[in-house]
């Protein structure tokens, strides 16, 4: 039932294994063109569009707060004239108080509209994070094979935050100015047009500095971003692997590696203070030329009476209100392009296809299972370099078991991986009842399949929940027999809180048998007809594996199962087993048969054997040695 071709199998499409994997696309220091202003904001628009209404509402209360900059300083050009050049009493009762209740005012909507942003922002940021969560469930394995957690979690979060937070801030920065410019250079142009021509011809000097900041901010934030994310692969590989830091006493290792990290960050972050810190004293450098300028010329139109003492104290107060944020549109900058960037890392994730993200539409449902699984000439390779499949082809009948065994880093766990679809094959077919299982839709197919892995895998929680997640609608009479089938029942009653006791992040409270129990019986209430399991007691002692092997025995009654076992003697009932070596199946048959032939499977379960019976021979003789010593 079982074939290798090795010389007659057709070579499998090395271009579209290729386009199948996985680059490392969070790249975090890809020299990537800074984004610009009206590309960013194009991108930023999805995010924006659900919460528009409140968003305009937030521009429509910037506009106010821009343009009583102009107010104030329009008023200052009656206050001159009338009352210190002209020396008139009346004004000098009423100016001062419309200045102090325009600012009022001012302030009023600075805070609603600044109370507003921040909910857009707040909305924006969980809309993407929503997003970014929803597209990682929907990758497929080549994708955590290929990159790291600390780039998936700095998209997650810092840059989530980045882009929402500072893209919204800016908006309403950039339009509180822009409205303040607009009618401050109203004021300008209405109190002197020529002194207006000079002031506004200072600020093309700043276009040039811009343009350097930009070019050179980019590199330093993008390597900014690697140390960033290399550190929260440190904190992630400290939380999880803190047993083995322990028992290796790598502490002073750890702390090497995070303060080489840490430095790197620094120095990054040092030259980003570097390149564009220069660009505020250049600010403050061009403003005052302008006000110089404007000092200059315009004691000469007054000196010819061209202007008045009061059009000219309006002027320079409106032409100082309007060089103000000048002086510190470096930071500015540098923020945006820090949210902009941030953006495109976003955008990194959101633009990348996976074949789980397949549209149901034209695909069948798979609902039972009649004939059962084959592997026709399957072809697959993780990487484009190196093939792990090199043309397998077997079938397993329904209801049949299936024993998978070989050399580690054969491809057995790979032939597993690849019937619930978490990989898709390079070349060659997999079909359920004749069918490719890439016609079915993948809910369907994984809904009819039971995973127990070597590493069981299990969620913060209870032991209720880490069951039912296989079946949420399991009714308690459900639960209960699988515990009982899982030979559960026992551990859970002894439990003061029972099946409702927390068992900590990834069932640390849990020993392995019962992490692997409770992984079994999440299994046994998803009641499906295919069972794979992936070395299930291979990580367990000889009193946990005894136990675990009466639940598995439990699970694959009645049902299509592939196994990989590493311990030889718990297959010997399989009806058929497979001996998968380097991607091919070098031998098949049935336990009685292979012992037979004498070959690989032979010399396999005899270096199996030989152990067992040194140790048995250990054991036997320790024991007659205390016998005598006793005598």
């Amino acid at each position: 039932m079982a074939q290798s071709k090795q010389n007659a199998a057709p070579q499998p499409d090395k271009q579209s294994a290729q386009a199948k994997f996985y680059p490392i696309i969070l790249s975090d220091t890809a020299d990537q063109a800074a984004t610009s202003f009206l590309r960013g904001y194009r991108l930023f628009w999805p995010f924006l569009r659900p919460f528009w209404p409140m968003a305009l509402l937030g521009i429509v209360l910037t506009i106010p707060v821009g343009a009583l900059d102009a107010v104030i300083a329009a008023f200052l050009k009656p206050f001159t004239d009338q009352v210190m050049v002209a020396q008139k009493a009346t004004f000098a009762a009423y100016v001062p108080a419309v200045i102090i209740v325009f600012t009022l005012v001012q302030g009023i909507f600075i805070y609603l509209s600044s109370l507003i942003n921040g909910w857009v922002g707040g909305k924006i940021n969980l809309l993407m994070r929503t997003k970014l969560y929803h597209k990682l469930l929907s990758f497929d394995t080549s994708f955590y094979d290929a990159n790291n957690s600390g780039s998936v979690i700095f998209r997650f979060y810092n840059d989530a935050e980045s882009a929402s937070r500072g893209l919204i801030s800016n908006i309403k920065l950039f339009l509180t100015k822009l409205f303040s410019s607009i009618s401050l250079c109203a004021v300008l142009l209405y109190n002197s047009w020529e002194l207006f021509c000079c002031a506004i011809g200072v600020l093309v000097f700043l276009i040039l500095p811009l343009r350097i900041v930009r070019r050179r901010i980019k590199k330093i934030i993008a390597r900014s971003v690697q140390g960033n994310t290399s550190i929260i692969t440190l904190y992630n590989e400290t939380t999880q692997g803190n047993r083995v830091i322990k028992a290796f006493s790598l502490q002073n290792l750890m702390k090497k590696t995070f303060q080489e990290r840490a430095d790197f960050i620094f120095r990054m972050n040092i030259n980003l203070v570097r390149d564009t810190n220069w660009l505020s004293p250049v600010m403050h450098l061009v403003s005052a030329i302008g006000v110089a300028l404007v000092l200059y010329f315009g004691l000469h139109l007054i000196l010819t009476g061209q202007i008045t003492s009061g059009s000219f104290v309006a002027f320079l107060a409106a032409l100082i209100m309007l060089y103000t944020p000048l002086k510190t549109i470096g930071n500015n900058f540098i923020s945006v392009q820090q949210a902009l960037l941030a953006l495109d890392r976003i955008y990194q994730l959101l633009n990348y296809h996976s074949f789980e993200e397949e549209s149901a539409e034209g695909k069948q449902t798979l609902e039972s299972i009649k004939q059962g699984i084959e592997f026709k000439d399957v072809h697959f390779s993780y990487r484009a370099d190196r093939e792990i499949l090199k043309g397998v082809s077997f079938k397993v009948p329904v209801g049949r078991k299936l024993a998978l065994v070989g050399n580690s880093g054969g491809g057995k766990t790979t032939v597993c991986s690849l019937i619930p679809r978490l990989y898709d094959i390079d070349a060659g077919s997999i079909t359920i009842d004749g069918v490719d299982i890439r016609d079915f839709t993948l809910e369907s197919l994984r809904s009819q399949i039971a995973v127990v892995f070597q590493d069981s895998f299990l969620f913060q929680g209870t032991i209720r929940d880490n069951i039912t997640c296989a079946k949420p609608d399991a009714t308690d009479e459900e639960i209960a027999q699988a515990l009982e089938r899982a030979y559960l029942t026992d551990f859970v009653a002894s439990l003061k809180d029972g099946i409702n006791t927390q068992i900590g992040e990834r069932g640390i409270s849990l020993s392995g048998g019962q992490k692997q129990r409770i992984s079994i019986a999440r299994a046994l209430i998803r009641n499906a007809p295919i069972v794979i399991l992936d070395e299930a007691t291979s990580a367990l002692d000889n009193k946990s594996e005894k136990v675990v092997q009466q639940a598995l025995d439990e699970l694959m009654r009645g049902r299509t199962t592939i196994v990989i076992a590493h311990r030889l003697s718990t297959i010997r009932d399989a009806d058929e087993i497979l001996v998968v070596n380097d991607g091919l199946i070098v031998e098949q048959g049935t336990h009685e048969e292979l012992l037979r032939k004498g070959g690989a499977y032979a010399a396999l379960y005899m270096s199996q054997f030989k152990s067992r019976e040194d140790e048995i021979a250990d054991i036997n003789n320790l024991t007659q040695g205390q016998d005598l010593a006793q005598g």
